[in-house]
């Protein structure tokens, strides 16, 4: 199977420009003969660099309040028909597609952020939506925790899919609830950064004995949109390159297919073979042959969370009292 690392600058900040370049990205790559396309965490509309510039986490701060209201108004809101699009798309090419998204769903009360990995398959059909676990350090300032309900996976061409947004790949409970599943393709989208891909790349792969694609950005100082809110603040503050890339593919046996790739927008292309994944597993399997479930099992809680239960909560006496 052909698959496609699009390792790009979004138009930061900018919903419906970001998207559009998504969509010319998959056209390109069905173009090239790929079934599957992987764009990195949080690429529509963007990561949320400035937190680090701006004094983030201080209390009433201007600039951060209106920098946020702006995020929030070009987020992803999937009932309003934001990624329609990408799905129409994603049918007409036969393209199955990992998309990082800023989500503002309307199941929360729409007024949050998540950090969510959609998955849309060959039919356009939105098959997972996963929010990040646990946001990491600064992004907890505007992203909120998510659930278990993403912790999916997905058939493709013989292989099965699962992925992770970021530092939720260094989790070995979340990468477990993965295995378990029968991955052996494991999606690592990140922000962009080698510091980020270079070592966990192999590792993951080493130990599920799977093909591992890291997906990243990059993103210098110029790409930052001229009619961006506080966009002098946060150059002034800022550095020269905000994300260097570093995408990457590794096979089973934990060595390269595509070394990380610095500094350099594009789509990335590699080959996967499901006779490599299986002439891995002889050794060892995860959650196969080499597992004991009757020594350790993990219990994963699949539950879309949400503050209401729609269909109200009953007492011990099986009285509904609250809807």
């Amino acid at each position: 199977m052909k698959v496609c690392l699009a390792q790009l600058t979004p138009v930061w900040l900018n919903r419906d420009a970001t998207l559009k370049r998504a969509m010319e990205a998959m056209a390109e790559a069905a173009a090239e003969g790929a079934a599957l396309i992987v764009f990195p965490e949080a690429f529509c509309p963007g990561y949320p660099f400035w937190l680090a510039y701006t004094e983030g986490a201080s209390w009433e701060k201007p600039v951060n309040k209106e920098l946020h209201a702006h995020y929030m108004k070009e987020a992803v809101c999937l009932e309003s028909g934001h990624l329609n699009a990408i799905c129409e798309q994603a049918k007409s090419l036969r393209l199955a597609v990992y998309l990082g998204i800023v989500e503002r769903p309307l199941d929360r009360g729409g007024h949050s952020l998540y950090c969510s990995l959609v998955y849309i398959d060959e039919q356009g059909t939105i098959a997972s939506v996963h929010r990040k676990l646990q946001p990491t350090y600064d992004e907890r300032l505007c992203w909120a925790p998510g659930d278990g309900n993403g912790l999916q996976a997905h058939d493709l061409n013989g292989f099965r899919l699962g992925g992770l947004n970021c530092w939720e790949n260094w989790m070995p409970l979340a990468r477990a609830s993965l295995y378990a599943l029968g991955t052996n393709v494991h999606i690592a989208v990140w922000p962009g950064s080698d510091y980020n891909t270079r070592e966990i790349t192999r590792f993951i792969a080493r130990e599920s004995r799977s093909y591992v694609l890291s997906v990243s950005s990059v993103m210098v100082r110029e790409d930052l949109p001229t009619e961006l809110p506080h966009r002098n603040l946060i150059v002034e503050k800022g550095p020269e390159a905000y994300a260097n890339g570093g995408s990457c593919v590794a096979g089973p046996d934990a060595e390269w297919v595509l070394e990380p790739q610095i500094g350099v927008a594009g789509l990335f292309y590699a080959e996967l073979s499901l006779d490599a994944v299986y002439q891995e597993r002889q050794n060892f399997d995860p959650s196969g042959h080499y597992s004991r479930p009757d020594v350790t099992r993990l219990l994963v809680n699949r539950e879309r969370q949400g503050i209401v239960n729609p269909e109200g909560i009953s007492n011990s006496e099986g009285d509904t009292f609250i809807s």
